[in-house]
């Protein structure tokens, strides 16, 4: 029998296109993940889509079973009314599961997806930030996922199970729905920047991240390491909405408007629809994407894997644009 891989959050945005590229290359995929998501596209691929939570252990160990490599890309990402248990479940003791599971059936190796949110926001003089940048988690998510990191590192070389850790960029690209309602406010001439607009980001385009995620899981100078996965620059925001306008074929848009008053405002609503359990319509982790300084370092990444990122922000953003189109959703 080959190698099997088990991806955790198979059946979405990032396990998905991970699942399929491993299944590209001849690889048997097992896509565990709570909800169908892109599924059926994985399963007319020949790929083994279980429907089930990463928590049951029952379903981990069986699933287990003859896996080679686990990739735990499953996790609870940011929903303001989520409990905080429902993130340390996901984001953290998930990890205790799989490890157990795979202590049990001798996997050869386990490679976790956490953030390079874990650095929080970055002051301007500090980015690019390497592996060794102060960890300050600003959410829970960005906690939680820290933790998460700290407990598969201690359990994995508790019981020699070799072990990558993965720090992605801001995770863009085809398949991908956040990035979606930026475009179609873009398209629509309604996008008003937040700010001066030169606030720094660093995305990550879907197949450069899963390029470094089989980096991780074949290179052994990745063994019990942590890297951070990203495009080759950080841009500014300004850049990042003039590609994304470029692509779709319309102007650029001008309108600037001050951020403070609307985190003050997403504060207020957050305060308002909590207690009824409603989304709110405005929330300051969205006014944090325009606040907020994201840049880092991936030497590391280049010079002990091979990293190169190949696909640059001009490409990746005409790529999701045309992916988006393509599907009707733009």
């Amino acid at each position: 029998m080959g190698e099997i891989h088990l991806v955790t959050g198979g059946t979405g945005f990032t396990g998905a296109k991970l699942a399929m590229r491993l299944a590209k290359e001849g690889k048997a995929v097992i896509a565990l993940d709570i909800k169908k998501g892109y599924g059926d596209e994985l399963e007319k691929m020949g790929i083994k889509v279980v429907i089930g939570s990463v928590n049951d252990e029952k379903l981990v160990d069986e699933l287990m079973n003859g896996v080679s490599y686990v990739h735990h890309v499953a996790a609870a990402f940011r929903d303001i009314n989520l409990p905080k248990k429902e993130y340390w479940d996901a984001n953290v003791e998930s990890n205790r599961v799989l490890i157990e599971a795979a202590k049990r059936h001798g996997i050869e190796r386990y490679i976790l997806t956490s953030t390079t949110g874990v650095y929080g926001a970055i002051p301007k003089e500090d980015i690019p930030a390497d592996e060794d940048a102060d960890i300050k988690p600003e959410d829970h998510y960005q906690y939680t996922k820290y933790e998460g990191e700290k407990l598969a590192k201690q359990l994995c070389t508790e019981y020699g199970i070799p072990f990558v850790v993965v720090r992605p960029g801001g995770i863009y690209g085809p398949y991908d729905w956040r990035f979606l309602k930026l475009y179609k406010t873009i398209k629509s001439g309604k996008f008003i920047m937040l700010g001066s607009g030169k606030t720094l980001n660093h995305l990550v385009y879907i197949d450069n991240l899963v390029d470094g995620y089989l980096l991780c899981t074949e290179k052994e100078e990745a063994l019990g390491q942590t890297y951070n996965i990203a495009d080759e620059k950080y841009i500014t925001l300004n850049e990042l909405v003039k590609e994304i306008a470029e692509s779709l074929g319309v102007p650029a848009p001008k309108w600037h408007f001050l951020i403070w008053p609307v985190w003050v405002a997403g504060l207020l609503c957050e305060i308002i629809c909590k207690p009824f359990g409603i989304e709110p319509p405005l929330f300051r982790r969205r006014v944090d994407f325009f606040k907020n300084n994201r840049g880092f370092d991936i030497t590391k990444a280049k010079k002990e894997l091979g990293y190169l990122p190949k696909i640059d922000l001009k490409t990746g953003i005409k790529l999701t644009a045309e992916w988006y189109k393509e599907r009707g959703y733009i």
